[in-house]
């Protein structure tokens, strides 16, 4: 069976990766590289999507500076399908940009919004209930119930203060493959410990995933009443190669959040509960969730020597990287740089980079 030509996929692909360094760069951040898997994460996500989205309707919004590196990591993919934001402008503008990409080619489309680096293995599963959410987004304007812009919530593992939370209402509606649509009732911040595990023991809670489906009516509908000027901004967007008009009109939009912006101010927003697993690999710490560790608790890759060493991460890209009498760090090793850490300071790698040459950021 062919996908519904109706469905597209935006794959966000511009993020900077600060956390992964020295392996990830501004030019070439973490869903461009190969630390999970013989394929980047970007090529990951692309194969998801196989069998839902016809292949003419999947679009990768990235930056400049990386266009070039997505081309490589991708040497078959059609290079009109992958646009370059002119500017880093947050979430909302891009999802317009998706949006006003999709809009302009056919009116009834539906739209769905991926992160590049997100780390899913249930290919399958994540397929079954991508379609099932694009056919709930669909449903509106085939005369069906109006289920609103459509989220997808991760039901939490641990008491998480990384991620956003949504708060769950009543279940709308079931599909197929077991999957659950349920009302939000408001998006929540990152928590602190305390809050998290009350989110946790409380069951009403659960990790936002930042993929997001929504027929791009509705979409424009909510903007239009909300945010004026991404309206008009989707409603403008050019049929064809868009360069020359996001580089007039895109650093105009309001830098801000597609949850700020549009989500918490829409008239309903309804999640899928994902039944596929999900990481959103966010530290060097993510290592410990997919690799298996020596008897010491230690994560190695490529070539390592460690004596007396234990829940320690060590990554060599070259250069043998040797340990001894030391716990607890992440050492990662590259032709020009080298990463000694703590593991309790994984989340602060972003802060070391302003005091780095240029040329190693």
């Amino acid at each position: 069976m062919r996908p519904d030509p109706r469905f597209h996929a935006c794959i966000i692909a511009g993020g900077s990766g600060e956390r992964f360094w020295p392996m990830s760069r501004v030019s070439a951040p973490k869903h461009l590289l190969k630390i999970f898997s013989e394929r980047t994460l970007l090529e990951q996500t692309v194969m998801r999507l196989k069998g839902v989205v016809p292949r003419r309707n999947i679009w990768i919004l990235t930056n400049r500076a990386q266009v070039p590196h997505v081309r490589r990591a991708l040497p078959g993919f059609p290079r009109n399908q992958i646009v370059a934001e002119p500017s880093r402008r947050d979430t909302a503008p891009a999802a317009a940009l998706a949006t006003g990409l999709v809009h302009a080619r056919r009116s009834d489309g539906i739209v769905a919004i991926l992160p590049a680096d997100a780390l899913i293995k249930d290919t399958r599963r994540f397929a079954q209930q991508l379609e099932q959410a694009f056919r709930w987004a669909a449903q509106e304007s085939e005369g069906g119930p109006a289920h609103g812009l459509l989220t997808f919530a991760v039901t939490p593992t641990f008491p998480a203060t990384g991620y956003g939370y949504l708060e769950l209402g009543p279940e709308l509606a079931r599909g197929r493959h077991g999957s659950r649509l349920l009302k939000v009732k408001r998006f929540v911040e990152k928590p602190d410990l305390r809050t998290a595990k009350a989110y946790l023991a409380g069951g009403c809670h659960a990790w936002n995933a930042g993929i997001f489906v929504w027929s791009a009516k509705r979409f424009l509908a909510e903007v239009s009443r909300t945010q004026p000027r991404i309206a008009k901004f989707v409603r403008d967007f050019p049929r064809g190669d868009p360069a020359r008009y996001l580089s007039r009109r895109f650093g105009s939009l309001p830098k801000i959040s597609v949850d700020y912006a549009v989500l918490e101010k829409a008239a309903a927003v309804a999640t899928v509960i994902a039944k596929f697993d999900w990481d959103d690999v966010g530290s060097w710490s993510a290592l410990n969730k997919h690799f298996k560790a020596d008897r010491s608790g230690n994560i190695t890759l490529g070539e390592v020597a460690a004596i007396g060493t234990s829940n320690t991460i060590a990554v060599s890209n070259g250069r043998v990287i040797g340990l001894c009498g030391v716990r607890d760090l992440v050492v990662v090793e590259t032709p020009d740089a080298v990463l000694v850490c703590h593991k309790d300071c994984v989340q602060d790698i972003k802060r070391l980079l302003p005091g780095l040459p240029r040329h190693l950021v």
